[in-house]
């Protein structure tokens, strides 16, 4: 799926995203878990944002300096108008030019919208990304191909590389794997955090 249709597709379906997640706590005890392996707390990034919450409010509390970005107008509309005081940016992944390195960049549910094509080279980048030290998490399914789903009647993409492949490229980037986890087994969804090699940046 282009990111111009995916984009379109969040768009529709984002008033009735943001009525459904409401209160919810998914994947915050995996971001707090990221968040306590971090040594430094200055730069985060937060890919496929949606319209903001918890995991922007998490991370926020936290101390970062956040930055969201996402493909979805209509998402990134509702996630200005709770975080003020967050920069957000409409851009896909494989698009946005950083300016510094990132003590963590959470990319949950986003990612795998993703084509299998672009999947290791966007896993590569964003383990770029982090300064030393520096904290990933990210959700990807242990599968290998290209399929579609829906979702509040539209049509979403999602590509997977699988387990095995996503820990080879997280090594040869340079970042050692902390925590892996089947949280929705036996669904197929998988959680990974990740740290970039080397001593952390000290100011």
């Amino acid at each position: 799926m282009k990111p111009d249709e995916l984009a379109r597709n969040y768009d529709r379906v984002a008033n009735d995203w943001e009525a459904h997640m409401q209160g919810s706590t998914y994947g915050l005890s995996f971001v707090s878990r990221a968040i306590s392996y971090c040594t430094n707390k200055f730069y985060a990034l937060d890919v496929g944002c949606g319209s903001g919450g918890r995991i922007v409010d998490r991370v926020v509390k936290a101390g970062f300096q956040l930055e969201g970005i996402d493909i979805s107008a209509k998402m990134l509309e509702i996630a200005r108008a709770k975080h003020p005081g967050v920069s957000f940016h409409r851009v896909d992944i494989t698009a946005w030019k950083h300016n510094h390195r990132y003590d963590l960049i959470v990319a949950w549910d986003s990612i795998f919208h993703l084509p299998m094509s672009l999947l290791g080279p966007t896993v590569e980048k964003l383990c770029d990304m982090l300064a030393p030290g520096g904290i990933l998490l990210y959700t990807f399914g242990d599968a290998v191909g290209d399929h579609v789903g829906e979702m509040y009647g539209e049509t979403f993409g999602y590509g997977a590389i699988g387990t095995a492949e996503n820990l080879g490229i997280i090594a040869a980037a340079g970042c050692i794997c902390r925590h892996l986890e089947m949280d929705q087994f036996p669904e197929k969804h998988v959680v990974v955090i990740v740290e970039k090699a080397g001593a952390a940046n000290k100011l």
